[in-house]
């Protein structure tokens, strides 16, 4: 890409060395030219080929050249992204201001789950709403429902993984929604599982619940205590393994529920356990059984047969409880977010997302091989610093309308709607319009 002023400083030199007896004819001319440099600079900081890296330090080639088609040239217009010379890095940056507010409120959104729509429950700040999420080296358009809806028209998109994979998709419901309300297709009665449809793209959204990506139980097996979790780590979940040849797009993601106490088995004998006092097992660690459980769901992505669609695996999301956990009086009171490197991620965070960039980077090298693209989609830093979006004590209707002083169980993990979390679909789309 052509550097800003690279053009004039580049025959300035060439110019010296074969003429010095002629710079102030060199300069004149300079003079001329340099408008016409500074338009060419601009022109081509916005049609040429922008390079996008991921944490792993790889860059992914996008050419933002591609005009769009005169079908959906009004649903593409005036949103390519603004590249500022650097190398973009979707994945790192900070958050800047935003005038313009969020994209729905919970008058515009019917979907908002109760536990999440913060302005309902009577949140009393709004600051966190304003503010928009700034890749290093560019520029990020706001979501184009119309545009995200357009390309994924007569296709169906999966969301597999835990409450954090719902909280997800039901953003990015809340932001199509705005384009075409979805008709509810199907839910489950503990609305684990649902789908959306919206009729006029023949796109269908689905939600499915599997927080381990592999089976787990909780029944007694082998003598194992009722209501204990067992991991089966040679096993993927039935929940999305016998789904997943339907998809034309998943987000794979996971990780919170590893925190849990499990024993974790193989071929249906205990191997170890996490966190399991009072039984003969050997420790394996959060990590070790996490890592066991992405080698097997990327495993089994990159063989099946059957399923030839776009795998997108968004990372593990740290949460910002502060004094405590979410069962020991653990809050967050934060209303603006963190600046860049104001926040680190504990330990034990930072190596889970470790295996996770090692695994999924093995698994894009053979899905690759195989024909299947895998995209990261990392979404670690950018949360990292906004502690001011999660509900806090406003899962809950209203919880000092009776009590300034009431003692309420806080949600330092889950994301306000409208919130932080709609980034993640303007991400989504500026990888996803490439592809």
């Amino acid at each position: 890409m052509m550097k800003s002023g690279s053009g004039g400083n580049g025959y300035l030199e060439y110019s010296e060395h074969r003429a010095g007896q002629r710079r102030q004819a060199v300069i004149f001319f300079i003079s001329l030219f340099l408008p016409f440099a500074i338009i060419l600079h601009i022109y081509f900081s916005h049609s040429s080929v922008s390079v996008y890296t991921t944490t792993t330090g790889k860059p992914f080639p996008y050419n933002h050249s591609t005009q769009p088609t005169s079908s959906d040239a009004s649903e593409t217009a005036g949103d390519a992204i603004l590249n500022t010379g650097a190398q973009c890095d979707l994945f790192r940056g900070d958050w800047i201001p935003e005038p313009a507010g969020p994209f729905y409120t919970n008058k515009t959104c019917r979907d908002i789950p109760d536990h999440q729509n913060c302005m309902k429950n009577g949140r009393p700040d709004s600051g966190y709403l304003y503010w928009k999420w700034k890749p290093d080296g560019c520029h990020l358009p706001r979501f184009n429902a119309s545009r995200f809806l357009h390309i994924v028209r007569n296709k169906v998109w999966g969301f597999i993984g835990d409450s954090i994979a719902r909280n997800n998709v039901q953003s990015l419901v809340c932001l199509l929604s705005q384009v075409e309300d979805p008709m509810d297709a199907y839910h489950d009665e503990a609305y684990m599982f649902r789908r959306w449809y919206f009729p006029s793209y023949n796109f269908t959204l689905v939600v499915l619940w599997s927080p381990y990506l592999i089976k787990q139980s909780e029944d007694e097996v082998n003598g194992l205590p009722k209501d204990q979790i067992k991991l089966y780590l040679d096993t993927i979940d039935e929940s999305w393994k016998n789904q997943l040849h339907e998809f034309d797009f998943i987000v794979l993601s996971g990780g919170e529920w590893f925190y849990k106490s499990s024993i974790s088995l193989e071929k249906n004998k205990v191997v170890g356990c996490h966190y399991c006092p009072g039984m003969n097992f050997t420790e394996l660690g959060i990590p070790f059984v996490y890592r066991k459980a992405l080698r097997l769901a990327f495993k089994f992505i990159t063989t099946s047969p059957n399923y030839k669609g776009l795998t997108f695996f968004r990372t593990f999301t740290s949460d910002h409880f502060e004094n405590g956990e979410w069962f020991s009086g653990g809050t967050c009171n934060h209303t603006v977010p963190f600046q860049k490197d104001q926040f680190s991620m504990p330990l034990l965070d930072a190596e889970m997302r470790k295996v996770e960039l090692e695994e999924f980077e093995k698994a894009a090298k053979e899905g690759l091989a195989k024909g299947l693209k895998l995209k990261l989609l990392d979404t670690s830093q950018a949360l990292l610093l906004r502690p001011d979006g999660h509900p806090g004590p406003y899962r809950y209707y209203y919880p000092f309308a009776n009590n300034s002083h009431a003692k309420v169980q806080n949600d330092c993990l889950h994301w306000c709607l409208p919130g932080p979390i709609d980034s993640w679909s303007e991400i989504l789309l500026e990888i996803l319009q490439h592809e």
